[in-house]
C-alpha cells in the first residue's frame, strides 16, 4: 500500500533516513515497501540492502517534481525498470530541463499520476503500466468524476515524508534553507502536507474501506515489482570484468607485461624470491578475478607515460610486484619486504587499492581519457559523496532562516553563549541544529574515485553532471563497495606539478644539461649529499618531509637512508604518534637493546624491522593474524574497522570480541591484551600501509634530488605550484639562503608566474594583490614589441587606471628604468591629471611631456617593505627592519645548544603554528619561527602559556623560555611571548587580512 515514501535523500525536504524507513516497515510487519525520493535515487541501493537484510521486499522509484509540483511517481518493476528511471532522470538533471507533464513510455516502469494532475491534463487513456493515485482527500471528488469508472486504474496513494510534528517542523526549516528565505516568508506551496506522516496499515485500510479496489490495486502494483542487488559477502565484482573480450586473453596479456617488466625493473638480479612472488601474485589475481582491474590501471598509466605526465602510484597496491612490473607503482616490494597479505588474500572481499597521483592539470586530462576510453556505453562515472550538515553550519543556516543578525549567528555557531540565557528562538535554533547534524545537505563528488562498471552506470543510480562535465553517481564509496563497485582513485597533487615544472625550469635555466630519469628513484637512495640533507632536515619544499613535525622527526631519528625514511613517513601519522609508540620507536631505534627489554616477544618476532612497534596498517593484520589467531579475512575486517567508518558494523564488533577471546584462550594476560588492543585502536585509520609510505618516500627523494642539485629552480617551481606546507615568503626565504637574488615583479622581465635567470628570481605578476589580469596580459603582450623605456612609454603602450599603475610603482616594478619611486608616482599623478579626459580616442600627434627637475627623493627600506606587505602580502626585506623599536638582542637559533636547560630571550619571525589539544582537552601549540639569519626556531606553547600569551598572527615575537633537548633536537618551551609592534601602519596590523581587506581582530589566534 505504501507507494510513495521519502527519505532524507529527498534533499532539503525529507527527514527520515532510508534505514529508519525500513525499520518502520518492519515494525508494521510489512512484506514489501517502496522508496521514491524526489528527483534522485541516492538512497536506493542502501534501502535495498537494508530491506533485504530485514526480509522486506524493496521497491524503488522516483517522485518526479518540477519545483514542489508533483508530476508523477514511478516504480521500477525490475532492475531494467530502475535503469529506465535513472536514464530518464539523469537526462533531465544533466540538461537542467523540466520534467514533462506526461511520463515517457517505459517498458518496465509503473507510473502513478496524482488524481489532480489527471484532471488538469484531461488524461483519459492509460497504458498498461499507468495508474491514477487517489489520496484520502480525493475520495469525495472521485465520486463525481468520470475517472471513478476506471476502477482497475485507481490506486491508493499516501505519501510518507514525516513521522511526527517535529519531523514536519524540520522539513519546513529545510525548505526555508533551500529557498534561502526567512521561515516566516516560506510559501505554503513550497511545503509538504502535514498529514504526509507514516500511518499504520490498519488505519489506512479504514480510511479507504469504502474503496477496496484502491487498496487491492496498490497491493497488486507492489507484488508486480521486484528488484535485487547482491550485497552478500562473496558477491561478484560489478567492475568491468574484461578488457580484451575474454578473461583468458586478459590474463595472457597481464603475464606478458610482467615478463617484459622483469628485466626492466630487476636488470640481471631476477632472483628466485622475485619469481616466486610473481607466480604467487599472478595466481591469486587470476583466482580473485582482478586481472581486468590491473590492466585498466596499466592502461591509465600507459596513457600518462605517453604524455610524459608525472605520477605516483600509492595505496595497498604498492605491496604488489605485479603493480611494480606494470609501472603502476615505483616501489619494489621485494626490497622492502612488503606484506603480501595486506595487498591481497583469499579472504579479502575488496580488490587492492591503487591511489594514483597526478599534477592537477594532468589529472584533468587523465580523467577525460578514462571517460573516453572506457565510457562508450556510459559505464564510467565519478563517485559521489554526501555533504552533511555539521552543527555549526546548521546553526548558521537556521540563524539566517530565523532572521538573526550576523554577530548573533557567529556567537551561536562558535558556542559563545550561556544556554540558560538564550531566548526561545535561539534555543530552537540549537535544538534543530542538533537534529540536522549528520543529515545529508547536498550531493557532491568524491575527492578521487572513478567507477568503471560492467553495467551501465544508471543500472545503479541516476547521475548528476557537475561543472567539470563528468557524470557523477548519487551514492558514496561505502554503498559502492557494498554492491561490488570498486573505485579507481585518480588524485591531484601539487608535489608532482613541482617536479614536472622544476625539470622544465632547470633545462631552461641550464641549456644543454642532461638530467637523470627522475622516475628511477633508486639512484637517489644512495646519494650521500641527499641523505645528508635528510639527516639535517634540509627539506623545505620537498613534499611530505617538509613540515615542522617531519623536520623534527628526521632530526630525532637521524634519518639518512631510504628505509628509515619509509618508516618515518608512517610514524609521523596520528595513529602511531597518539599511541605513544612514536617515542618508543625512536628510543628503540636509538638503542636496539631496548626492544628486547620492553617489547612483547611475539610482536618482536612479527615486526623485527620496526622493533616490535606497530607502524604500518599491515601490522594490524600481522598482529591480529599471528598474535590473536584471526584468519586473514577477519584481520582485514579489523584493519578496515580502524578507519572508524566500519566500527559500528556487526562484523567488526564480532571480530573485536574474537580477538580478546582468542588471546585469553592462548594464555595471554588481560593487561597485555588490552595494551596491544589499545595500540591497534589508536591507529584509528591514520597509519599508512607500508607501500603507501614507501611511495611517499620515493616522491620525497625525487624532490630532494632536485632541491639538492638545483635548489633555486626547484624553489621557483614550488612557488609556481602554490607552495606546500608554508606560505610563499618561506620558500623565497629558502631560495635566498641557497644563493638567490629575489626581485619584485618587473615590467620588463616578469611573466605571470615567477621565473629565474641565472640566480636572479623575478616574482610573477600573479603575486600582486588586486592587480587585474587584463593588465598583466597587456604588459606581457606589449613587451613583445620591445622593452618599456620610460613611464610615459609604458602608459602609452599599456594604459591602465592610476590605481593599478600605483601598485606597480610602489612594488618597484619600474626599477629597471633607474628612476626613484616617488618621482615615478609624481609623474604618474601629473600625467593622469593633465591627460585629456576623452576615452578610447587615439592621439593624432604625440604630445611631448614637459620635463621637470624634481628634488631627489629618499625612500627608506622599511617603507618599501610596508608597500610590499600591502601589495604582495609578504615582504622581500628582512622583517626585523619593520620593528617600531629595533632589538639589540643578537641571539640566534644556532646558539641554543649552548643554553640547554637554561632560560633565554630570543626574537623570531612567526612562520606557522599548529594548535592541538592535550589529553584533558586544553589547547596547546607548536610554533615555527625564523631567527634574524633565516634559520629555524621551534617552540612549544603549553596550555597556561598559550592562554596567557596567544600567538596573534605573523610578525616578529619576543620569546622567553627554556631550551630543552630531546634526541638531539632543540626546542624552546615558551614561558612568555610578545608580538613586537611594527612601525605605525594600519595595514601591518596582525589582524588585517590583506587578501580579503577585512579586520580579523575578533579571532586573533593563528590557526593554519
Amino acid at each position: 500500500m505504501y507507494l510513495n515514501n521519502h527519505s532524507y535523500y529527498s534533499l532539503r525536504y525529507g527527514t527520515i533516513s532510508e534505514v529508519e524507513l525500513v525499520d518502520l516497515a518492519a515494525k508494521q510487519g510489512l512484506t514489501c515497501f517502496a522508496l521514491t525520493d524526489i528527483n534522485n535515487t541516492s538512497g536506493c541501493l542502501s534501502f535495498i540492502k537494508n530491506a533485504q537484510e530485514k526480509g522486506i521486499k524493496p521497491i524503488v522509484g522516483v517522485d518526479f517534481r518540477n519545483g514542489n509540483h508533483q508530476c508523477y511517481i514511478t516504480l521500477a518493476k525490475n532492475n531494467n525498470g530502475f535503469l529506465e528511471i535513472n536514464n530518464f532522470l539523469s537526462h533531465h538533471l544533466h540538461h537542467k530541463t523540466s520534467f514533462p507533464d506526461h511520463s515517457p513510455t517505459f517498458k518496465d516502469v509503473i507510473t502513478v499520476y496524482p488524481f489532480e494532475n489527471v484532471l488538469e491534463l484531461e488524461k483519459t487513456t492509460f497504458s498498461d503500466n499507468e495508474y491514477i493515485g487517489i489520496t484520502h482527500k480525493n475520495l469525495n471528488k472521485l465520486r463525481f468524476s468520470p475517472l471513478s469508472k476506471l476502477t482497475h486504474k485507481l490506486v491508493m496513494l499516501h505519501t510518507v515524508s514525516f513521522r511526527h510534528k517535529r519531523d514536519f517542523n524540520t522539513h519546513r526549516l529545510l525548505r526555508a534553507i533551500d529557498k534561502n528565505m526567512l521561515l516566516s516568508m516560506l510559501p505554503k506551496k513550497e511545503e509538504g502536507h502535514p498529514e504526509h506522516t507514516f500511518i499504520e496499515a490498519k488505519d489506512l485500510r479504514l480510511q479507504f474501506s469504502q474503496y477496496p479496489h484502491l487498496l487491492s490495486n496498490a497491493e497488486h502494483i507492489l507484488k508486480s515489482c521486484s528488484i535485487y542487488f547482491n550485497f552478500k559477502k562473496g558477491k561478484p565484482s560489478q567492475n568491468l570484468t574484461t578488457l580484451l573480450g575474454s578473461e583468458e586473453r586478459d590474463y595472457n596479456k597481464l603475464v606478458a607485461f610482467c615478463k617484459k617488466g622483469l628485466p626492466e625493473r630487476y636488470k640481471d638480479n631476477i632472483t628466485y624470491a622475485v619469481k616466486r612472488r610473481l607466480v604467487k601474485e599472478l595466481s591469486l589475481i587470476r583466482q580473485q578475478k582482478y586481472v581486468a582491474f590491473f590492466l585498466i590501471n596499466w592502461k591509465i598509466i600507459e596513457y600518462a607515460r605517453s604524455k610524459d605526465y608525472f605520477y605516483v602510484g600509492r595505496g595497498s597496491g604498492a605491496n604488489s610486484i605485479v603493480a611494480y612490473l606494470l609501472r603502476i607503482t615505483d616501489v619494489d616490494p621485494i626490497e622492502l619486504d612488503l606484506y603480501f597479505e595486506r595487498f591481497m588474500n583469499l579472504y579479502r572481499a575488496t580488490p587492492p587499492d591503487f591511489d594514483i597521483d597526478f599534477s592537477t592539470w594532468d589529472r584533468e586530462d587523465v580523467t577525460r581519457y578514462i571517460f573516453e576510453e572506457f565510457g562508450s556505453k556510459a559505464q564510467v562515472a565519478l563517485l559521489g559523496s554526501y555533504v552533511t550538515f555539521k552543527h555549526s553550519g546548521a546553526v548558521r543556516e537556521l540563524g539566517k532562516v530565523f532572521g538573526l543578525p550576523k554577530f548573533e549567528i557567529d556567537k551561536l555557531s562558535k558556542g559563545l553563549y550561556n544556554s540558560s540565557h538564550l531566548d526561545n528562538i535561539k534555543k530552537t535554533i540549537i535544538k534543530y541544529a542538533q537534529i540536522l547534524h549528520g543529515k545529508p545537505n547536498y550531493t557532491s563528488i568524491h575527492a578521487a574515485g572513478i567507477l568503471i562498471s560492467q553495467h551501465p552506470t544508471h543500472y545503479f543510480s541516476a547521475t548528476n553532471l557537475p561543472p567539470k562535465g563528468f557524470p557523477t553517481v548519487q551514492f558514496d564509496m561505502h554503498i559502492a563497495e557494498d554492491v561490488g563497485l570498486y573505485k579507481f582513485d585518480i588524485l591531484g597533487q601539487r608535489g608532482l606539478g613541482k617536479i614536472k615544472d622544476a625539470i622544465a625550469i632547470i633545462k631552461d635555466n641550464n641549456p644543454g644539461i642532461t638530467l637523470p630519469d627522475i622516475h628511477n628513484a633508486r639512484q637517489f637512495f644512495t646519494d650521500q649529499k641527499i641523505n645528508q640533507m635528510i639527516s639535517n632536515a634540509d627539506c623545505i619544499g620537498c613534499f611530505y618531509v617538509e613540515s615542522p613535525a617531519m623536520r623534527m622527526l628526521l632530526r630525532k631519528l637521524s634519518v639518512d637512508n631510504y628505509l628509515t625514511l619509509v618508516a618515518a613517513s608512517s610514524i609521523i601519522r596520528p595513529g602511531v604518534s597518539k599511541s605513544g609508540m612514536m617515542r618508543e620507536y625512536i628510543l628503540r631505534h636509538k638503542d636496539p637493546k631496548r626492544a628486547k627489554q620492553k617489547g612483547h616477544p611475539v610482536l618482536l618476532d612479527i615486526m623485527p624491522d620496526t622493533y616490535g612497534v606497530m607502524v604500518y596498517q599491515e601490522d594490524v593484520i600481522k598482529v591480529a593474524h599471528h598474535y590473536a589467531g584471526l584468519d586473514l579475512g577477519e584481520a582485514d575486517v579489523l584493519r578496515r574497522g580502524m578507519s572508524g567508518k566500519y566500527r559500528s558494523r556487526q562484523e567488526f564488533l564480532m571480530v573485536k570480541e574474537k580477538f580478546e577471546a582468542n588471546c585469553l584462550a592462548r594464555g595471554e594476560k588481560i593487561e597485555v591484551i588490552n595494551e596491544v588492543w589499545r595500540q591497534i585502536e589508536s591507529f584509528a585509520g591514520y597509519a599508512f600501509a607500508k607501500g603507501h609510505s614507501a611511495s611517499y618516500a620515493v616522491e620525497s627523494y625525487q624532490s630532494l634530488y632536485l632541491k639538492c642539485y638545483f635548489p633555486l629552480e626547484y624553489m621557483v617551481a614550488t612557488v609556481n605550484n602554490g607552495g606546500g606546507f608554508y606560505r610563499t615568503e618561506t620558500y623565497l626565504q629558502e631560495a635566498k639562503k641557497k644563493g638567490a637574488i629575489i626581485h619584485p615583479p618587473c615590467i620588463n622581465k616578469s611573466q605571470i608566474k615567477t621565473i629565474i635567470k641565472g640566480n636572479n628570481i623575478y616574482l610573477g605578476f600573479q603575486h600582486l594583490q588586486s592587480f587585474e589580469k587584463k593588465n598583466i596580459v597587456a604588459i606581457i603582450n606589449e613587451r613583445n614589441n620591445g622593452l618599456f623605456s620610460s613611464l610615459h612609454n609604458f602608459i602609452d603602450r599599456a594604459p591602465m587606471s592610476l590605481e593599478q599603475l600605483d601598485l606597480l610603482i610602489r612594488v618597484e616594478a619600474f626599477r629597471s628604468l633607474n628612476i626613484n619611486q616617488r618621482q615615478l608616482l609624481w609623474e604618474a599623478h601629473y600625467k593622469n591629471n593633465s591627460a585629456p579626459k576623452v576615452k578610447n580616442q587615439k592621439e593624432l600627434f604625440k604630445v611631448s611631456i614637459n620635463s621637470f627637475k624634481l628634488p631627489e627623493f629618499y625612500i627608506p627600506n622599511f617603507e618599501k617593505a610596508m608597500d610590499q606587505l600591502e601589495i604582495l602580502s609578504f615582504s622581500l626585506y628582512d622583517p626585523f627592519i619593520l620593528l617600531k623599536n629595533p632589538t639589540t638582542n643578537t641571539l640566534l637559533a644556532a646558539d641554543l645548544k649552548q643554553y640547554i636547560n637554561k632560560r633565554i630571550e630570543i626574537f623570531g619571525y612567526l612562520v606557522t603554528a599548529k594548535t592541538t589539544r592535550t589529553t584533558n582537552g586544553k589547547h596547546m601549540c607548536f610554533g615555527t619561527f625564523l631567527d634574524r639569519k633565516g634559520n629555524w626556531l621551534d617552540t612549544v606553547h603549553f596550555p597556561p602559556t598559550l592562554k596567557k600569551y596567544p600567538l596573534e598572527g605573523k610578525g616578529v615575537y619576543r620569546l622567553i623560555g627554556n631550551v630543552v633537548e630531546e634526541f638531539n633536537f632543540l626546542t624552546l618551551e615558551v614561558l612568555k611571548s610578545e608580538r613586537k609592534h611594527y612601525r605605525s601602519d594600519t595595514k601591518t596590523s596582525v589582524f588585517y587580512n590583506r587578501k580579503e581587506g577585512i579586520d580579523n581582530k575578533a579571532a586573533p589566534t593563528l590557526l593554519r
